[in-house]
């Protein structure tokens, strides 16, 4: 009997952490022949040449045991982190796995309007990000199956982290707590948190994860890594995680808190039942050329009683203390917030994911 295809398609490097654990599921499982592709890796140096690291990464997954693909083969299956080209795949099953929380930014929105004439199975992570797709207006012919979020499956699986190894593999110390650095690369607090991210953070360890963009020179200017590169030499306490440790979810284990912006690591940090800090930034920021705003939510307003805000560098200290000790009514907010956002935080949602898909196929569910 032949094998169902499944392809996994990636435009970038971090998408993989998405799929992970989707990954593994569908190779694990003999029905399936499964095939990893990369297509958009490329790394802009001057504000002119492009570098194409596509080979580069394809053959490290190659070596991990993958198979490749040049998508110059039909698939059944096809997971994507983002709308594509739907004739290159014929009557493959389109399914949607967002690389963060599908809510957060309006582009995702954007980008879906435009392919709403196409069917797309989309995976949500609960029922806030259901209520904002079908507020959207931009499903069009695309259904939406609630599963919880897959990327962090492997957080709530015991045993898959171990606090002390991972602070020593990073050379920190395991007796102090950790803070994480996660800002994202537009709207961005870096260029504001630039100093007093090291100087509030000298009795801790720091953490510093910028997001991909940051390091590949086409969407931000390379100045955003170097600024921290040129600064941690200074400090013992602090390290910056690589480009290629493409996965935040050892980072968000280890972490006591979080401070970012409007990156989805804020989000993702509200699962793991600890107390984030959020930087506000200037509304005008917020907002596409066009006037369209950037994010599905209200910076300044976001999960406002389950984390800390702040306004100004000058507060980063004194938020600490209060993420690393929060009340228990943040407690309870946090609660309600997660309950809100996520569907089941049981390490199973990769699994919902594929039951669905297979109920779809046994069904004769094709484009």
């Amino acid at each position: 009997m032949a094998k169902t295809k499944v392809l996994f398609k990636m435009f970038y490097l971090y998408h993989k952490a998405a799929f992970d654990p989707l990954i593994e599921l569908f190779e694990n499982d003999p029905k399936y022949d499964v095939a990893l592709s990369l297509t958009h890796e490329v790394e802009r140096t001057f504000g002119l040449f492009d570098i194409d690291q596509t080979k580069k990464y394809l053959q490290k997954f190659a070596e991990e045991g993958h198979r490749i693909s040049d998508e110059n083969e039909q698939f059944d299956i096809v997971f994507a982190p983002d709308v594509v080209d739907e004739k290159k795949y014929g009557d493959a099953l389109l399914c949607l796995i967002y690389h963060g929380i599908t809510f957060t930014k309006t582009v995702t929105y954007r980008e879906l309007k435009k392919h709403s004439n196409h069917r797309y199975v989309i995976f949500a992570e609960g029922a806030q990000s259901v209520q904002s797709l079908n507020a959207s207006g931009s499903i069009g012919i695309s259904e939406v199956h609630t599963v919880g979020y897959p990327k962090m499956d492997p957080f709530f699986i015991e045993g898959n982290f171990n606090r002390d190894k991972i602070l020593k593999l990073l050379n920190l110390d395991p007796e102090k707590p950790v803070i994480l650095f996660a800002p994202t690369y537009k709207p961005t607090c870096l260029y504001d948190l630039k100093d007093e991210i090291f100087e509030a953070t000298e009795d801790y360890n720091l953490i510093i994860k910028l997001h991909h963009y940051i390091w590949m020179g086409k969407y931000a200017s390379h100045k955003q890594h170097k600024i921290f590169e040129d600064r941690i030499k200074q400090y013992d306490h602090a390290i910056i995680i690589p480009k290629d440790d493409y996965s935040i979810l050892p980072l968000l284990y280890v972490a006591d808190t979080l401070v970012s912006e409007a990156s989805g690591a804020i989000t993702e940090f509200l699962a793991t039942e600890k107390t984030g800090i959020i930087y506000n930034l200037d509304p005008d920021s917020l907002k596409h050329s066009d006037g369209e705003a950037l994010l599905g939510f209200d910076n300044s307003e976001y999960l406002k009683n389950s984390f800390v805000h702040i306004n100004n560098p000058v507060e980063l200290q004194a938020a600490i203390e209060r993420a690393l000790h929060p009340t228990v009514e943040m407690k309870k907010a946090q609660k309600i917030d997660r309950d809100k956002i996520f569907y089941k935080l049981d390490g199973k949602a990769s699994a919902r994911v594929k039951q669905t898909v297979e109920q779809l196929i046994a069904q004769g569910s094709k484009v």
